[in-house]
């Protein structure tokens, strides 16, 4: 994008602010780039910026949850049910990993704040769970992550409760072939609901629900009919017709192996390492990747979702870990280099101190002029499971096939 183009967005995003503008041009003249420092340093970061977006939520209605991000538009967001929901098993693994202790009271008031807006049909709301929101489909999956983990890590049975309500919603909205068409973002189905099957699963076989281990399949299934030669996935964009984020394309590929391992189902996790690896053949050597790809892993964008390289990096981490191909460790720590030259650790400003914004530079597309919440959450777990070599959420204890 170039200066004019930066020029022509929308004046809501309000570049002429000093804080704002400071961003604009160190990215502009390319003074943003960072000092790399050991792992643990960025992960300390990454999680301090998270507990500052989970603080100023205090004293709210939506107290627990984490900020969905600070934004040039509206400053810190209110709190995010979707992406509060795998924070979750975050800040249970960096409680452990840094030693800090206080993660642990800061998870279960995550988990309470959950808990306390599900629905009575087991659905969670969507958006910024405000009353009247819609439930989405992938939302709902996502807090279903910080269920399990709020289950098998901190031996809480109302967690697998509201997790098999939650299954159980999901099943109810599916079609005969296994896809989601109604409760969807943007109304069109998605490919990369395969990260909100993944729960789905692991939740079936947890409580022994043979019906939601059936729906899960179901939707891995035609989550494969959507695969394409080269790899690269059809229906998983935002917008139907639209070359999907990188961003997306990680979320099909985790969903997808992860299923394929807690079942045992090698098709579904080669489906999943034929994507990845095509996707860090197109990788530059410093680590960046595309905003988004078209079919034949052809870039569609010329800025880098940051957000898609953290998940792409702990991607290729984790199936070096299932397949013992450590080879794919190289470009999942390129992918780590790259993201830690954007982390500002020194920064004044605690909107952006640690944390990991949506697009380099900061007006690409996706999550334009913001730091979202989930890119630092993925970026933190990227950097522990370099770390510790170490599975983030850890795998849980089930029968293979439920």
């Amino acid at each position: 994008m170039n200066l004019a183009t930066l020029l022509n967005l929308p004046f809501r995003y309000k570049p002429w602010r000093p804080r704002h503008m400071r961003l604009i041009l160190d990215d502009l003249t390319q003074a943003a780039a960072q000092e790399q420092r050991p792992h643990a340093a960025h992960l300390t970061g990454a999680i301090d910026w998270l507990c500052r977006a989970q603080d100023v939520r205090e004293g709210q209605a939506d107290a627990g949850g984490v900020a969905a991000g600070w934004s040039f538009e509206d400053g810190w967001l209110p709190s995010y049910p979707e992406t509060t929901g795998y924070i979750i098993e975050t800040f249970l693994a960096a409680a452990k990993i840094l030693d800090r202790t206080e993660l642990m009271p800061r998870a279960q008031r995550m988990i309470d704040w959950e808990l306390s807006i599900q629905q009575a049909d087991g659905a969670f709301p969507g958006h910024f769970g405000e009353p009247g929101s819609r439930p989405v489909i992938f939302n709902t999956g996502q807090i279903m992550h910080g269920m399990i983990a709020g289950y098998t890590q901190l031996n809480r049975a109302e967690c697998l409760a509201a997790a098999v309500r939650a299954g159980h919603w999901l099943a109810a909205q599916q079609d005969a072939d296994g896809c989601w068409r109604k409760f969807e973002h943007n109304d069109t189905p998605h490919v990369y609901n395969t990260r909100a099957t993944w729960p789905l699963l692991a939740t079936g076989l947890l409580a022994g629900e043979k019906a939601l281990v059936e729906s899960a399949r179901r939707n891995l299934d035609w989550a494969l009919t959507q695969q394409k030669e080269s790899g690269w996935f059809a229906t998983n964009a935002f917008v139907a017709g639209r070359a999907p984020f990188t961003h997306t394309i990680a979320y099909a590929i985790r969903g997808l192996f992860e299923s394929g391992v807690l079942l045992q189902e090698e098709r579904y996790l080669n489906a999943a390492l034929k994507a990845a690896r095509e996707l860090a053949a197109v990788q530059r050597p410093d680590g960046w990747l595309a905003g988004a790809y078209g079919d034949g892993w052809i870039a569609a964008a010329d800025y880098c979702c940051l957000t898609g390289v953290a998940q792409m990096s702990l991607n290729w981490t984790r199936l070096a870990q299932i397949t013992g191909d450590d080879s794919l460790r190289t470009p999942a720590r390129a992918a780590l280099a790259y993201l830690k030259s954007t982390q500002r650790l020194d920064d004044a400003d605690d909107a952006v101190r640690g944390g990991i914004a949506g697009s380099s530079p900061i007006w690409g597309a996706y999550s334009r002029f913001e730091y979202p919440n989930w890119a630092a959450k993925f970026f933190a777990d990227a950097l522990m499971m370099d770390m510790a070599d170490i599975a983030i959420p850890p795998l849980p204890q089930v029968a293979a096939h439920g």
